[in-house]
């Protein structure tokens, strides 16, 4: 998960992004986005994503679109949508 955090972590640096986001792996770990800190300590968020590990890699990698992973159900939002929405235009 902290190799995950860190490519997060360059990807979202020097972007307006001011939110807080939390991809939830399950029993992988978590990964928490709050503005342009990244960690892998669990903590509240505006907005819970629910994943696989691969997923999770392959989204950060650039394989897997956020919005195809959402309509094949690969991955579930919990609070705010449009925050999710925000952090795809920076991922």
């Amino acid at each position: 998960m902290e190799a995950i955090a860190e490519k997060i972590k360059a990807r979202i640096a020097g972007s307006d992004f001011s939110r807080s986001v939390k991809f939830d792996c399950g029993a992988d770990g978590v990964v928490v986005l709050d503005g342009t800190s990244v960690s892998t300590q669990n903590a509240a968020a505006d907005c819970v994503i629910s994943l696989s590990r691969d997923d999770l890699e392959a989204m950060v990698a650039g394989e897997l679109s956020p919005t195809a992973a959402f309509m094949q159900g690969k991955l579930k939002v919990d609070g705010d949508m449009s925050v999710a929405m925000q952090l795809s235009q920076v991922l």
